[in-house]
C-alpha cells in the first residue's frame, strides 16, 4: 500500500488461446486467462532490453507473442516473467470445447459468458476494499459486436462486486503497446500448451502464481462431436 495511504489500483490483463473452430479439426482447447497485480510494473525495462538486445543481433521482433517467437527469445522472456512475478496472481479458465453445447457456441455468447465466469474468480480472489481503481486490460477487439458485448459483461461483474465508490475502466489496446498485454499472452500460452499437448515446460515457471484453473466442463459427459 502506498505511504499516504492512497488506495491502490488494480490491474487486470486478460488474454485467450485455442480458435473457436468447434469441430474435430479445431483446437480441443479454449483458455481464457487473467493476469492481475498491482503497480510497479518492473519486469518493463527487462522487456525493453531484451527487445533491443535482439534487435541488435539482427532479429527483427517488434513485440513478443508466444505463439510466433522463437524458443530461444521464449526461454528468455520466460526467464524475466519468473524473475517478476511478486504480487501477481494468474488465474485461468478453461474450455473442453467438444463438452460445448450449440447454443453457446456464437461468439457473441461464448466469449462474454466464459469471461464473466473468469473474472468472478480473479475479483472473489481480492479484498476489493484496499483498491480504489480496477482498471482492465484486453488486446485490441475489431469487431465492434464482441468489444461491446466483452465490455458488458467486464462491467456487470465490476458494478456488482465492486465497493461503493469504486471506479473501473475497460482499456482495448493493441499488445504490441502495453508488456503486460505480452506477458499474459505469454502466460496464457503456457497454460494452454498444458491442457492441449501435456506440455508443463513454460508452464511450471509461472505456476506457483496460478491461483486457478477452472475447467469449466470438467463434470460434463456429452461430447457433441
Amino acid at each position: 500500500m502506498n505511504d499516504n495511504n492512497q488506495k491502490e489500483a488494480l490491474y487486470i490483463f486478460l488474454d485467450e488461446g485455442g480458435n473457436l473452430d468447434f469441430s474435430d479439426t479445431g483446437t480441443k482447447y479454449f483458455t481464457l486467462t487473467a493476469l492481475s497485480k498491482i503497480r510497479p510494473f518492473e519486469a518493463y525495462k527487462h522487456l525493453n532490453e531484451l527487445k533491443y538486445n535482439l534487435v541488435e543481433q539482427g532479429i527483427e521482433i517488434e513485440y513478443f507473442r508466444a505463439s510466433e517467437d522463437r524458443q530461444s527469445v521464449r526461454d528468455s522472456v520466460f526467464n524475466i516473467i519468473d524473475r517478476h512475478l511478486d504480487q501477481t496472481r494468474i488465474d485461468s479458465l478453461i474450455v473442453e470445447k467438444r463438452k460445448t453445447g450449440p447454443s453457446l457456441r456464437g461468439e457473441e455468447r461464448f466469449y462474454p459468458d466464459m469471461l464473466g465466469y473468469l473474472l468472478l474468480y480473479v475479483i472473489n480472489g481480492y479484498d476489493l476494499r484496499l483498491f480504489e481503481k480496477i482498471i482492465v486490460f484486453t488486446d485490441s477487439i475489431p469487431i465492434l459486436r464482441k468489444r461491446k458485448a466483452i465490455e458488458k459483461t467486464i462491467k456487470k461483474v465490476l458494478a456488482h462486486k465492486l465497493p461503493a465508490g469504486r471506479v473501473y475502466y475497460i482499456f482495448h489496446h493493441a499488445s504490441k503497446s502495453n508488456y503486460d498485454l505480452q506477458i499474459v499472452d505469454y502466460c496464457n500460452w503456457a497454460v494452454y500448451r498444458k491442457w492441449e499437448r501435456q506440455d508443463l515446460r513454460s508452464y511450471e515457471t509461472i505456476e506457483r502464481v496460478v491461483e486457478s484453473e477452472f475447467d469449466i466442463f470438467k463434470n460434463g459427459s456429452r461430447y457433441y462431436y
